[in-house]
């Protein structure tokens, strides 16, 4: 607060700054996570690709999010939107595979 009252340039940097160390000091619990799914992915033989898929999804998801609240603290509500938008539709295209097997398993089940 003190900084954006004398210095509202350098606010951008310090939220820049702020995010990829919080992102640093989560990393070693999202591997958790990552390497969780994955065995649970294989214990259920679920398709690796799937996987991955779902966790660029999610990470495309969280840099959406994070690049839009950068925006919005800036002051940029036309950009922010604009990458939430672009967010979603990346996030649609990545998710085609799924969806078109998930539709071909619903269709092998119906008559």
């Amino acid at each position: 607060m003190i900084l954006k009252q004398y210095k509202p340039e350098f606010v951008i940097y310090v939220s820049l700054i702020t995010g990829v160390i919080i992102l640093f000091l989560v990393m070693d619990k999202l591997a958790g996570v990552v390497n969780l799914l994955s065995s649970l992915a294989s214990k259920a033989n679920i398709n690796t690709q799937f996987l991955g898929i779902i966790l660029k999804i999610t990470g495309i998801a969280i840099l959406t999010e994070y690049g839009t609240s950068i925006c919005k603290d800036t002051g940029e509500t036309a950009i922010a939107s604009k990458i939430e938008l672009g967010g979603k539709i990346i996030m649609i295209a990545l998710s085609i595979p799924v969806i078109s097997v998930l539709l071909e398993s619903i269709l092998k089940i119906l008559p």
